[in-house]
Order: structure tokens, then sequence, then C-alpha cells
């Protein structure tokens, strides 16, 4: 592998890391936002959607950002003002420290955890935190039911999620993220490694699992119960103006696009492709043009699994909340242990 023989000093890296991870929470936020909230569903209605900011509404999303910074911060007057207006950063930073123990590239990493997705994993209950603040601080029944519920939903859906990861780490044998994507694209199904070994195959199983936790950890139809509008106004969300319910709009779907960044690096091979068509046999022989065309492929999978996820959003209705639990505890957690089973009794013998 070949590399750069500029040297940046150590300020120019981190400055170089903040601003690649605004692009990579901000970006695919955006994108997310146009594509599926303004266009994808407003097809699957039979309508436009937006179309007079910019070419084919294309500009809507600016607009709508520029209206939210002009409205007044407001605060409830028995609310807990210092807390309740921490809540939404909260939220908004667990997606930041998310995104960076995704690897883009060979080299294009902001951080190389050996224990990556352990991290990922803790990082991303974190938000539960941020909810549960807004719902507290609002000094409002509903916001203060809507951070109770997602309190509920939240812990009862990591479970799944963890365990659903478990059969990637067995098969994989590492928890490192890189190492991961390295497995994926080195392996063979059969002796045959045309396709490489996406765990999409082989841990299918824990991908539907994962797929389903996520959508309950984004709070998305129809696991929606902590903003349900009919029933509570938006939820946790429901004092919030201005720029920080922008925060939490924000922070919504940019946590879609980075799980779905991870979910492309545990299940989809990441951003790699198959080695065997290049003939590199490990990372040290990938091309150094993989770190530019890696974030395309990873921003491409990314699209893939968003799309999934927010169909689902706009075509099943909501859960009540007894059926979300019992979904959670008497299915998926059954069900994703009997996947690391599995998992485990067929790499001890194979």
């Amino acid at each position: 592998m070949y590399s750069l023989a500029i040297e940046i000093p150590y300020w120019g890296q981190s400055l170089l890391r903040v601003l690649g991870g605004l692009v990579a929470v901000l970006l695919p936020a955006g994108t997310i936002v146009y594509v599926f909230l303004f266009k994808m569903m407003s097809f699957m209605q039979s309508r436009l959607g937006p179309m007079e900011a910019g070419p084919y509404g294309s500009l809507q999303l600016i607009a709508e950002v520029g209206k939210w910074l002009q409205k007044e911060d407001i605060a409830p007057e028995k609310a807990d003002v210092r807390i309740f207006k921490m809540a939404p950063i909260i939220v908004l930073l667990s997606t930041f420290l998310l995104v960076v123990v995704v690897p883009f590239g060979p080299d294009a990493y902001f951080t190389d955890f050996s224990v990556g997705i352990f991290y990922a994993l803790a990082v991303g209950s974190v938000s539960v935190i941020g909810i549960l603040v807004a719902g507290w601080a609002s000094a409002n029944k509903y916001s203060l039911l809507g951070g109770l519920r997602a309190a509920g939903q939240l812990i009862a859906y990591e479970l799944p999620m963890v365990l659903a990861v478990v059969g990637v780490v067995i098969q994989a044998g590492s928890m490192n993220l890189q190492d991961i994507v390295v497995a994926q694209n080195t392996g063979q199904i059969f002796g045959w490694g045309g396709l490489g070994n996406p765990y999409v195959i082989t841990q299918f199983v824990g991908f539907v699992i994962f797929m389903i936790a996520v959508q309950a950890e984004l709070t998305q139809a129809p696991f929606d119960m902590p903003i349900a509008e009919s029933e509570l106004v938006s939820g946790y969300m429901t004092e919030y103006s201005g720029f920080r319910f922008l925060m939490f709009f924000i922070g919504e779907f940019a946590t879609a696009g980075v799980f779905a960044f991870i979910a492309s690096v545990l299940f989809l091979g990441g951003w790699g492709v198959p080695f065997g068509w290049f003939g590199w046999e490990s990372l040290d022989q990938v091309s150094n043009w993989m770190n530019i065309g890696g974030p395309l492929i990873m921003f491409t999978k990314m699209m893939v699994l968003t799309f999934i996820i927010m169909w689902v959003r706009f075509s099943y209705p909501r859960f009540r909340e007894d059926q979300l639990q019992r979904f959670a505890w008497k299915v998926l957690i059954p069900v994703s242990l009997a996947n690391i089973v599995v998992t485990a009794i067929l790499k001890v013998a194979f």
C-alpha cells in the first residue's frame, strides 16, 4: 500500500478529522431527508413533495434549516432550563461519537479501535440519556411520557442489537470493524471467492434482527411510540423549538445514516469489494485508490439500507406498547440467542 509523502501536523490532522466527521454525519443526513422524507414518501402517497425551493425542490432542506434558525428558542417556565438546553446536544453528540469508529477505506478512518464494535454499541445507547433528559426537563407530562417510553423501548431493543452482532464477531474472530471488513472480502463461500463472504448471507438472521433493532433505536414507525403524534404530540420534543428542535431532527436522520454505515460494515463488506477480483490477499495489498472509492461504496450501501428503514417507516402502522415490548423480549431475543448458538457450533465444527 502506498502512502502520501506529505506530513500533516497534528493540529492539521485534528482539523481534518473534525471536518471529515461533519461531512460523514451531515451529508448522509441531508441526503436521507431529501431523497426519502421529501421525495420517496411523496411518491408513495402519489404526490410530488416540495417543488418550489431549487430545481425539483432540491433546496427545500436549506430553506427548512433557515426557517428553524430564525425561530425563537423558547423554554417552558417551569423547565430546568440548563438541562433542557443540554438534551439535544447529548443526542447529536452521540451520533458524532458513533461515526468515529466506522472505516471508510483501508486508511480512511478516524480511529482504529481493536474493540470498535463494542465502543459503537456502547456509544449508540448514549442518546437515550439525552431523550430522557429532554422528557424530564421539559416539565410537560406528554414529554415525560415520551421520555419514559423511549427509555423502555431503547433498553429492550439494545439487547437484540448486541446479540445480533455477536454472531458476526464469532464468525470474524475480531471486534475490530476493519478486520470484519477484511474478513468478509477475503472470505470464500464453499471455496469460491467471487463474492467474498458477506455476512448478510451467513448471518442473515442476525442482519434482520439488527435492522429491526435499528428501526426501534431510531424510534421510526412502527416503533415510534415515544413521539406518537396522535397520543403524545411529538413526545419528548413537544416543548422544543427553533435550533434545538433542528438538532433533534438532524440527530434522528444522521443516526439513521450512521447505523446504516455500521450495518454495511458488519453485513455487507463495508468499504471493500471482494479482494479476489484484483488479486489482493490482505489489507496491505489494497490499492490506495480504495481510500477514494471506499467512501463512495459505503455511501451507496448506506443509501440501500436507509431505503429499507424508510420503506418500513412509511408502510407499517404503529405497534401498541405491549406489542412492542413482547416482540423484543419474546421473539427477537430468543431468536438472536439461537443464532449465536448455531454460529458458535458451526464455527467450532468447520
